[in-house]
C-alpha cells in the first residue's frame, strides 16, 4: 500500500500536511499542483486563501493569511497572522463528556508495582536524597555516587539512588506571593511514590528554605535530616550521610512488587520537539492509551499551559463541572498575566525546530498537543507541583518547557511519563521512567536506539491510531512493572530538576 501524499484532518480544512516532500508541479488534487517544493510535515494550500482570510487545519483557524495564497502554495510561519486567543469568561462546560463505557477497554487490567501506605503506587524502588539549597548539590551528587558503589550492591531490591538537587533554597524571596509554587513542588517530590515513604534531606544550615518549610514537625529528626555545617570536616560529613543512607536502604530493600489494579498507576503526558505530525500520529496514539488507562480506573495528567491555551474552550467542554471549568480558566488567566509581565505572549513558545517541522504558530502546536489527552472527561485541574485529589484525567497546569514540566509532573506524583516527539530529544527523568514515542518513521530510523516506539506508520497508513495506542499501552505497563527499561533509563539520560519558580530572586 502506497503512502498518502498528504493528510487532511477535517473536511473544512483548506490546508493539508505533506507526508513526504512534495516536489514542485506534483499533482495533489485534480486541479491543484504544488507550486514549489513542499517540505515534509509542512502545509500545502488546497485552495485559494485571500489576504486576511482564515487558514484552517483541524477544523480550527490557525491564523490569517498575510497575503494572497494560491492553491498549491507552501504555507509557513511567515505567512500567518496570529489570531486572538480564546476568551476565558463564561466558557460552556460539560458539553463534550464521553461516558466511561465509550472509552476503549484496556487489554491489561493489572500491573506489578510497589504499594504505598498512602497515594499512588511506585513504579520503581529508589532512595531519594533531597537538598534544601543548591549550595549542597555537589555534596549530594558525590554522596549518591558513593552510595551506588559502596552500599547499593548489598541491597539488590533497591533500583537506584537519586540526588534531588535544584536551583532553589537561598538568594530567593522565600515569603513572596508565588514562592509557594517551588516550595510545594519540592515538598511533593520528596514524597514521591518511588521513594517508598523514606525521607533523606541534606541541608546547609544558613539557607532560607529550612526543614520546617519542607517537612512536618514529626519528620524533622536526625533520622531524616543532616545539616552540613554541623559536621566536623569532610570525612565526618560523608560518614554521617552514608550511615543515614544505609538505614534507609535497609528499609527500602524490604519492598516488593505486587499485582495492583490500574487505579494505582499515575501516568504523565508530555510532548517536546514537536512537529506537524505530532498531532496526527504520536499524540493521538498516546491519547488512545490514556483513554484505556482512565477506562481501567487509572490517572492521567496532561499539562503545558501555552500548548493548550488556544484550545481551552475544547477542554472546558470536557470539564465535568463548573468548578473544574473555573479552575481551568483561572490557571490560564494566571499564565496569561505571567507572560504579559515578561513582555511576551503565548506565541513565544514555538521553537526553531517546531517551525522547521511544519508548525506555523502556537495555535497549530496547541491543536496537536491537546490530542495527547485523549477524549476522557477532565475531572480535576491542579496547579504546578500540586497533587491531585481525584483519579481519572487531570489537567496539571505547568509551563510547556520540557525540563520544567517534567519535574512539575513528578511533584504531582506520576510514576511514568509518555513523551511524544517529532524532532527528537534525549530528555529523561531520573525519578520516573520516560517512554519516548516519535511521530515519524524517519525519526525512529535515525534514532533507532533512543526512540522506544514509532507512531509514524499512522501517517503512512500502515497502522491505525488504535493499533499504535494499544502498543503504547502494553509497553507502558511493561515499563511501569519493571519488565522493560526505556532507552532514556538504559543510557542514564536524565535531565536536571528544574523547579518552576515564578517568585523573585533577591
Amino acid at each position: 500500500m502506497s503512502a498518502p501524499l498528504f493528510i487532511k484532518v477535517k473536511p473544512e480544512d483548506n490546508v493539508a500536511i505533506a507526508v513526504q516532500d512534495i516536489p514542485q508541479r506534483t499533482p495533489v488534487l485534480p486541479d491543484v499542483k504544488a507550486r514549489g517544493l513542499i517540505p515534509q510535515a509542512h502545509k500545502i494550500a488546497l485552495r485559494a486563501i485571500p489576504k486576511n482570510q482564515p487558514i484552517i487545519r483541524y477544523g480550527v483557524v490557525l491564523g490569517y493569511a498575510k497575503d494572497d495564497i494560491a492553491p498549491g502554495d507552501w504555507i509557513n510561519e511567515h505567512m500567518v497572522i496570529l489570531p486572538e486567543s480564546p476568551a476565558l469568561d463564561h466558557m460552556p462546560y460539560g458539553t463534550n463528556l464521553v461516558s466511561m463505557d465509550k472509552l476503549p477497554d484496556p487489554p491489561i487490567t493489572t500491573w506489578m508495582g510497589y504499594k504505598n501506605a498512602q497515594g499512588p503506587a511506585g513504579t520503581r524502588n529508589l532512595l531519594g536524597i533531597m537538598t534544601t539549597v543548591q549550595c549542597v548539590a555537589g555534596v549530594a551528587r558525590v554522596a549518591a555516587e558513593r552510595i551506588r558503589k559502596e552500599l547499593l550492591p548489598k541491597y539488590p531490591n533497591v533500583d537506584g539512588v537519586v540526588a534531588i538537587t535544584h536551583p532553589y533554597g537561598c538568594g530567593v524571596a522565600i515569603n513572596a506571593a508565588m514562592a509557594y509554587i517551588p516550595i510545594r513542588s519540592l515538598q511533593n517530590i520528596l514524597r514521591h511514590p518511588n521513594f517508598g515513604g523514606e525521607i533523606m534531606v541534606l541541608g546547609l544550615g544558613c539557607e532560607k528554605l529550612t526543614y520546617e518549610r519542607l517537612l512536618p514537625p514529626e519528620d524533622i529528626t536526625p533520622e531524616n535530616c543532616l545539616t552540613i555545617q554541623d559536621c566536623h570536616g569532610h570525612d565526618e560529613m560523608m560518614n554521617q550521610i552514608m550511615a543515614m543512607a544505609e538505614r534507609k536502604l535497609q528499609k527500602l530493600n524490604t519492598r516488593r512488587r505486587e499485582p495492583l489494579p490500574l487505579s494505582d498507576l499515575v501516568v504523565g503526558m508530555q510532548c517536546g520537539g514537536s512537529d506537524a505530525f505530532s498531532g496526527l500520529t504520536a499524540n493521538p496514539s498516546a491519547g488512545y492509551a490514556a483513554d484505556m488507562l482512565v477506562r481501567g480506573g487509572g490517572t492521567v495528567m496532561f499539562s503545558e499551559v501555552t500548548e493548550v491555551r488556544d484550545g481551552v474552550h475544547m477542554l472546558a467542554a470536557r470539564c465535568v463541572s463548573q468548578e473544574v471549568r473555573d479552575r481551568l480558566a483561572a490557571e490560564m488567566k494566571w499564565y496569561d498575566d505571567y507572560l504579559e509581565q515578561g513582555g511576551v505572549d503565548r506565541d513565544a513558545n514555538p521553537t526553531p525546530g517546531n517551525k522547521k517541522g511544519g508548525l506555523a504558530n502556537i495555535v497549530e502546536k496547541a491543536m496537536g498537543s491537546i490530542a495527547k489527552s485523549g477524549t476522557s472527561p477532565i475531572v480535576e485541574v491542579i496547579g504546578p507541583g500540586e497533587r491531585p485529589a481525584k483519579k481519572g484525567l487531570i489537567y496539571a497546569a505547568t509551563p510547556a518547557s520540557d525540563i520544567v514540566c517534567g519535574p512539575s509532573q513528578i511533584a504531582a506524583g506520576i510514576g511514568l511519563q509518555l513523551f511524544m516527539t517529532g524532532r527528537g530529544t534525549p530528555y529523561g527523568l531520573e525519578i520516573a521512567p520516560v517512554v519516548k514515542i516519535c511521530s515519524r518513521n524517519e525519526m525512529k530510523d535515525n534514532w533507532f536506539d533512543m526512540i522506544d516506539i514509532s507512531a509514524g506508520q499512522v501517517a503512512t497508513g500502515e497502522k491505525t491510531i488504535e493499533e499504535v495506542g494499544t502498543e503504547i499501552f502494553r509497553y507502558m505497563i511493561d515499563v511501569a512493572s519493571g519488565v522493560k527499561k526505556p532507552y532514556s533509563d538504559q543510557y542514564g539520560f536524565h535531565n536536571d530538576m528544574c523547579i518552576f519558580n515564578p517568585a523573585p530572586i533577591t
